[in-house]
């Protein structure tokens, strides 16, 4: 792969996703640089549709087709920084025999993002994240090759949707104000009688922490899903994969220390609190070289749940919960 396509993903990378990019820089050479490049061909499409005063939804519909043709091999890149990511994705998804639908349903949500902003069930929001999430968990699995790769696959599946839905929770004060959208399901703000105006006017009460709540407890059990399958990646791959879910999973822990309150403010990971984090993941790993018992030393996920209920935070406020 030619080295400025390498600097030209890297760079997008480092700017635009900090915490994965930390995670990144533990995997292997032969894995890194093809992640770079994943990573910046993902943001690429997702940019188009994440712009607060972006172009008309007919210009966001034809960009990402452009997009689409490319990535599949029916369009030459053209000499802009995207057209090199393209490129290089180009020889990535032909090397690593990346399926075709695997780049249509990704693009297919970014579409999805231009006309859809509710999703009524949380299984209607699953429709997306196979898109969105999934589909970026099996091009990475394809890329590291694991020699168990079909067991590997659906453990994969439910950490991208871990990933995705901790980053719909942090995000909800940004979501609804710079693009009018709501990632939280309809059907668990109703059955807890949230509207949409609450979420707007930053209006956090008991019924929204038991939202929160939920949509937590829930993205929990993908975490604990998603991790036993770490064991089917190769070796050298384990680690990094590691430490995203135990960074991912720190926003847990911080929406739980404002008191669920991720509408006046987001909650963000400093700099400080990663390189915590990646000393007490290498430090676990070193010990015992066993991805659960390391992530549930280290992350905010308990190996059983926490054991409080929605109705228990609605009724008693916040839980002391353990670091």
């Amino acid at each position: 792969m030619p080295s400025d396509n390498i600097r030209t993903s890297k760079s997008i990378q480092q700017q635009t996703g900090r915490t994965f990019h930390l995670a990144t820089r533990l995997l292997p050479e032969r894995i890194r640089y093809p992640t770079y490049v994943m990573y910046a061909f993902f943001r690429i499409a997702d940019e188009v549709v994440d712009q607060p005063d972006g172009p008309s939804p007919a210009v966001q519909h034809e960009r990402l087709e452009a997009i689409r043709e490319t990535a599949l091999g029916n369009r030459e890149p053209d000499d802009t920084d995207d057209g090199v990511v393209l490129s290089a994705f180009q020889d990535l998804r032909a090397e690593h025999a990346i399926p075709d639908e695997e780049v249509n349903v990704f693009v297919d949500a970014m579409e999805m993002d231009i006309d859809q902003a509710r999703y009524e069930t949380f299984e209607d929001l699953r429709g997306y994240m196979r898109g969105s999430a999934v589909a970026v968990g099996n091009m990475m699995t394809m890329v590291m090759d694991p020699p168990g790769k079909e067991e590997a696959l659906p453990h994969a599946a439910a950490l991208a949707e871990a990933f995705q839905l901790s980053n719909f929770l942090r995000d909800v004060r940004e979501d609804i104000h710079d693009y009018g959208r709501v990632y939280l399901p309809q059907e668990t703000l109703s059955r807890h009688g949230v509207t949409e105006e609450q979420l707007a006017d930053a209006d956090v009460d008991d019924a929204f922490r038991a939202v929160m709540e939920e949509e937590l407890t829930r993205t929990e059990e993908l975490y604990r899903e998603g991790v036993t399958g770490i064991r089917y990646l190769p070796e050298d791959c384990q680690l990094g994969v590691l430490l995203a879910a135990v960074l991912y999973a720190e926003h847990h822990r911080l929406i739980r220390e404002r008191g669920y309150d991720v509408l006046t403010a987001t909650p963000e990971l400093t700099r400080r609190r990663r390189l915590w984090l990646l000393a007490r993941t290498w430090w676990h790993w070193r010990r015992n070289s066993d991805p659960e018992a390391t992530f549930y030393a280290v992350s905010a996920v308990s190996e059983r749940g926490s054991g409080t209920t929605p109705t228990e935070v609605a009724s008693h406020g916040q839980p002391t919960w353990r670091g």
